[in-house]
């Protein structure tokens, strides 16, 4: 299917079509293997979590920054 096709459909479409594939990669037993630069950002984030760079919020701080 082309990205042309998947513009025509509708909302509702695209929304089943992705539950769809979702639904058959669940059920496939075999997770895809992570691509090797998510390695380098966890790295990177965990030096900044220990090194006291990293900021946390709570679920309630980052909601009241969109409300």
């Amino acid at each position: 299917m082309s990205t042309a096709e998947i513009k025509k459909m509708s909302t509702s479409e695209r929304l089943s079509a992705m539950e769809q594939l979702w639904d058959a990669l669940c059920h496939e037993g075999q997770e895809p293997a992570s691509p090797s630069w998510h390695r380098d950002v966890l790295e990177q984030r965990r030096k900044r979590m220990n090194s006291s760079e990293a900021h946390f919020y709570t679920l309630d701080q980052i909601r009241d920054q969109f409300r």
